[in-house]
């Protein structure tokens, strides 16, 4: 994968970005809302980029690619991971220094026709803790649509949620 857009690059990960991916992971809101995405180590994070890129390869997923500022500064990634239900869904993660600029809506508006494509899908759903209200904002300037509102397990809990949809059956 290798997409351009007016500010962002999204590309396929390399070694090379453990360091940027460990900082990218630590801000609070992280923390919070994707807890499993939080990379205590640079070592912690270069293995896990070595495990998304032998991805890469097949279509089981998960797919993984970082966005990049056009200077080729990493700010987080976006996302298409198979779910239980073998439906997919979307993620998306920009690094706290660099939110508030749309970049999220900018990388996934760019990414989605692209990995629906790819992998063959007419359908992606979006999930989101419901008190992520910048999240579940993105996935609404993405043209997806609310499809349940209340409990459900999201990052291995039971929690409020947000369940979203984008695409047709």
């Amino acid at each position: 994968m290798n997409l351009e857009t007016n500010r962002l690059i999204i590309t396929k990960f390399t070694p090379d970005m453990a360091e940027a991916v460990h900082q990218n992971s630590l801000d609070e809101d992280t923390r919070r809302f994707l807890s499993d995405e939080v990379f205590e180590t640079v070592e912690d994070a270069a293995e896990t980029i070595d495990f998304l890129m032998s991805q890469y390869e097949g279509a089981d997923g998960p797919l993984v690619y970082p966005v990049l500022l056009k200077d080729k500064t990493n700010i987080g990634y976006v996302q298409a991971v198979p779910t239980e239900s073998v439906v997919w869904e979307v993620g998306y993660h920009i690094a706290k220094q660099f939110t508030g600029k749309g970049y999220a809506t900018e990388a996934v508006t760019a990414f989605l026709p692209v990995i629906m494509n790819q992998l063959g899908i007419q359908k992606i759903y979006g999930i989101c803790d419901a008190e992520n209200v910048a999240s579940c904002k993105v996935l609404e300037k993405c043209g997806f649509s609310l499809e349940y509102q209340g409990v459900g397990k999201y990052q291995g809990k039971q929690t409020q949620i947000k369940k979203y949809v984008n695409g047709d059956d």
